[in-house]
């Protein structure tokens, strides 16, 4: 009595387990075969030793079963029950958006930011991007909520009841609505079909990258100014050296030619210079 793979089991196994042991005289195997439960957990519940308590759910108003079906089932109990209508998938309606209990009481905090701080976001956009109704929004406007007097304007990407990309798409567009910001000067948001892991992890890449990059140039500019420095204490220690007179390096003093005597003269000359004419 193998129940097939492709078989579904109801919405609410153990409900309509529970309703299953109180109004038919099914076998616990066929039970549980058709919940997808062990036959242990469906004797605890006929047997009132379970730990949680369920309250039945017929499968027959539900249409996973009807009549007939259970009848075939109660004459043979090697027989398996057949789903004849599977349970539709419950798939959240639209509307404001799930925020979780413990980030719930900070909601008015994050409702007055906005009013206060984005006057021309509208409560639509503010029910939905923090997940409130408008009546909340309206009673903090008019400062008639039960708890004004400890709501604290904080902003609500802090709080975690949005991310930064949300409150600035919602802020671009109500700014544009409203005439705020002129059409060719408006920001344009840009969703590229990425996630915010995605969006996040590229910017640590980018910003790793770049501080690679400052620590390459920093080392090179420290290891410029070590061989400047190097340079400077070579020049200063050469000109500080005594000079050896010994070393064949020593530079010598240029030698003054000396000046020609001058070639005595010829007496002879001299006194036929001195006859008169």
């Amino acid at each position: 009595m193998a129940q097939g793979s492709t078989q579904p089991t109801p919405l609410m196994p153990h409900a309509t387990a529970t309703w299953l042991v109180d109004n038919t005289g099914l076998s616990f195997e066929q039970i549980a075969e058709f919940c997808g439960l062990h036959i242990l957990e469906v004797q605890a519940m006929a047997d009132d030793l379970a730990g949680s308590k369920y309250t039945g759910r017929d499968p027959v108003h539900a249409g996973e079963l009807n009549q007939a079906e259970i009848d075939k089932g109660q004459a043979d109990e090697s027989y398996s029950l057949v789903m004849q209508k599977a349970p539709v998938e419950v798939t959240r309606t639209k509307g404001p958006r799930y925020t979780p209990v413990s980030k719930r009481q900070d909601k008015p905090d994050g409702i007055a930011w906005v009013l206060r701080n984005h006057p021309e976001v509208s409560d639509a956009q503010i029910s939905k991007l923090i997940g409130t109704t408008r009546n909340t929004i309206g009673a903090i406007r008019e400062r008639s909520h039960w708890n004004i007097q400890n709501i604290q304007p904080k902003d609500p990407v802090t709080l975690g009841l949005c991310s930064q990309r949300e409150l600035d798409a919602v802020v671009a567009k109500a700014a544009k609505r409203a005439g705020v910001v002129e059409e060719d000067a408006a920001e344009t948001v840009v969703t590229d079909g990425r996630s915010d892991r995605e969006k996040l992890i590229e910017e640590l890449h980018a910003e790793r990258a770049a501080n690679v990059k400052a620590a390459a140039q920093a080392a090179q500019e420290a290891e410029a100014a070590a061989w400047l420095e190097a340079k400077r204490d070579a020049e200063e220690a050469s000109e500080a050296a005594p000079v050896d007179p010994e070393s064949p390096f020593t530079a010598e003093a240029p030698a003054v030619a000396p000046e020609p005597e001058a070639a005595p003269a010829d007496e002879g000359t001299e006194e036929e210079s001195a006859k008169p004419e």
